[in-house]
Order: structure tokens, then C-alpha cells, then sequence
């Protein structure tokens, strides 16, 4: 006979902030998960017993179960309120109030974070709609040889917009999971907003190290992953792949994009990456460039490559990219266009 616990209201998950009266923390709060009694959890922090009033007062307590049935964590709070800009000056406490907090875990718990403030509704430059016609053409007629992903490149100077048109190109060809590995860590804002930015791309996912966690995204809707290529490909000290991110190397991405391709270099120093120590992936994050690149050995899997980058000369000049792979944008070609403006 199967017996039936009702659940324990004191173990199920909750998000709880609190404030200490002593002045020197005025207009701070305290931010936390707890699976037990809130009030029990914030006096463990506090484990000095003392006469009078405690010296914290509990603002907020609510659940920690978003909609689809799953729980979150105190740290997807505290990312939403970086990113609304709210100082954080140490671990977990926050200037800023109850309604913000409140504000913070509706929206994880709906799934909108990234839904709101959406204000630009730009369309595509005449050339970036040619760079992706040419790229869709190329890759809806692939015909796959000796088990070769098809890759393509974008030469295209600064300014053309490769983030923007990276994303209508994925919208074009219905990927859903694409994966953005690049040279120049410094990259991600630009990234990230184009695609939290644009009306274009509502309902779609950044998922990066010091954001939301591929774990934590909606599968039910696109995702794109922004990392380093010295962070997914990089190994740790005893030569495999980082714990970290051995859930990058379970997926086969729709694309892969690799930005700022021109700080790779070909066929040199091939090991000099991939058994790289910590210390040497932290100059390499930097932005010091990377001696080496295959394709052909990298631990991922993936539908498509798509390179971007502004000078890629020893690519194009060792012949791994054909005419039918590469569009180009020079600055002859800019201003060729400005005056036909």
C-alpha cells in the first residue's frame, strides 16, 4: 500500500533576503537560497547569541520554483541584478530594494528575463543580406565529402555588423543551438546586446559563463552559447577537458561561429592550445594570439562552420576557403556603396 507524505512546507525551496540594522549597511540587502526554514538559515549567519532585538531583519521569503516546475538558485538572482546594474559590493549583498529583488524572481520564474526593454527593430544592410544569401546558398547545397562540415567565411571589415547579420543567418536556416567560440573574450557585450536588443529575437538565449547556464535555458526555445575558444578547448592541468564545460562537448551545435578569426593563426604550434596550462590560457584570454587552429581536431561537434573576421589572410592564402566559401566586404567595398548612397 503506497502512503502518501504531504510535503514538508519547511524544506521546499525559497529565495530570502534580509537587512542588518547596523547603519554601516543601510540600504543593503542580504540575498539567499535556502531548502529549510528561512528563519533558521538566517540565524545560522548570525551565530553569536546576544540580548534585545536580533540584528537582522527578514524582508522578503518566497518561493524558489519557477513555472515549468523546476527551482532556481540565489545566484540567477544575483546575475539578473547585476546585469540591471545594481552594485553588488560584496558576495551576495545588493544595493537595492525589495520591489527590485521581487522584480528579478518574476522574471526568472516566467522565463521573460531577457524580454523586456527590447528597442531596436534595425533591418539588414543590402550587403549583409547579400553576405547571408550567399552563406545559405552555400550551405543548403553542401553535399558532405569524407565527413567534412561545411564552413564558410565572412571577410568583412569592422563595422559591417557580423553579430547582427550571425543572427539573421540562424534565423534564416532554423538553427536553434549556436555556439560562439572566440578569440577576443572583450567581444561578449556586443554579442549579447544585439541579441537581447533587437525585437528581432525575442524569446532567444544568451547563455555565457557570467550569465544564464545552459542548464538553466528553456531548450524549447533558440539558444546561443557566447565562450572563449581558450576556455571550451583549452584543457585543464592533467590534460582533459574543463568539468566546467563538458556539457558543450554532449551537444551537436546547429553552427558554430568563430569570431575574430584573424587572432588564430594557421598550423603552427599545434599543442601550444591544447595542452595549455592555466596560466597560459589566462595570457591567451588577454587576447594574445593563438598559434593554431583545426577544425578537424576539435573536441565539438556541429552542423556548420561559420568564421568571421576582418583580415584573414593566412586563411585565405593557404586555400582552405574557396571562392564559394567566402564573401567579402573590404573598405573599397564600403566606400564604393557610400557613394552609390
Amino acid at each position: 500500500m503506497n502512503q502518501y507524505f504531504p510535503p514538508r512546507p519547511d524544506i521546499s525551496p525559497k529565495i530570502y533576503a534580509y537587512q542588518d540594522t547596523n547603519p554601516q549597511y543601510n540600504g543593503l540587502l542580504k540575498i539567499g537560497y535556502t531548502a529549510t526554514n528561512v528563519a533558521k538559515r538566517v540565524g545560522q549567519q548570525y551565530p553569536t547569541l546576544r540580548p534585545g532585538a536580533l540584528p537582522y531583519k527578514i524582508v522578503l521569503e518566497t518561493s524558489a520554483m519557477k513555472n515549468d516546475g523546476g527551482a532556481f538558485m540565489d545566484h540567477e538572482v544575483h546575475r539578473y541584478l547585476r546585469k540591471k546594474g545594481f552594485l553588488n559590493p560584496e558576495g551576495e549583498w545588493f544595493r537595492c530594494g525589495v520591489p527590485d529583488i521581487e522584480a528579478a524572481i518574476l522574471a526568472i520564474q516566467t522565463g521573460e528575463r531577457n524580454e523586456d526593454n527590447r528597442t531596436q527593430n534595425f533591418g539588414l544592410r543590402p550587403e549583409q543580406q547579400e553576405a547571408i544569401d550567399k552563406a545559405v546558398a552555400y550551405f543548403e547545397s553542401y553535399k558532405a565529402e569524407n565527413n567534412q562540415t561545411p564552413h564558410f567565411l565572412w571577410n568583412a571589415k569592422m563595422r559591417f555588423g557580423k553579430t547582427f547579420s550571425t543572427y539573421k543567418l540562424a534565423q534564416k536556416m532554423g538553427w536553434t543551438k549556436i555556439l560562439i567560440l572566440t578569440f577576443k573574450p572583450a567581444v561578449q557585450n556586443a554579442w549579447e546586446e544585439d541579441l537581447q536588443n533587437h525585437i528581432d529575437f525575442k524569446g532567444w538565449q544568451f547563455v555565457a559563463r557570467d550569465g544564464l547556464h545552459y542548464q538553466e535555458a528553456d531548450k524549447s526555445k533558440p539558444i546561443v552559447c557566447f565562450a572563449s575558444f581558450q576556455d571550451f578547448l583549452g584543457r585543464n592541468s592533467a590534460g582533459g577537458i574543463k568539468v566546467q564545460n563538458e556539457w558543450a562537448h554532449t551537444i551537436n551545435w546547429d553552427c558554430i561561429a568563430l569570431d575574430e578569426y584573424h587572432y588564430g593563426a594557421w598550423r603552427e604550434n599545434a599543442k601550444e592550445l591544447m595542452n595549455a596550462e592555466e596560466g597560459k590560457e589566462q595570457k591567451y584570454a588577454e587576447g594574445e594570439g593563438i598559434e593554431y587552429f583545426d577544425e578537424s581536431i576539435m573536441p565539438l561537434t556541429t552542423n556548420a562552420y561559420l568564421y568571421l573576421s576582418g583580415t584573414p589572410f593566412r586563411a585565405i592564402s593557404s586555400g582552405e576557403f574557396i571562392e564559394e566559401q567566402i564573401y567579402n566586404w573590404t573598405y573599397l567595398d564600403e566606400q564604393k556603396a557610400k557613394l552609390e548612397w
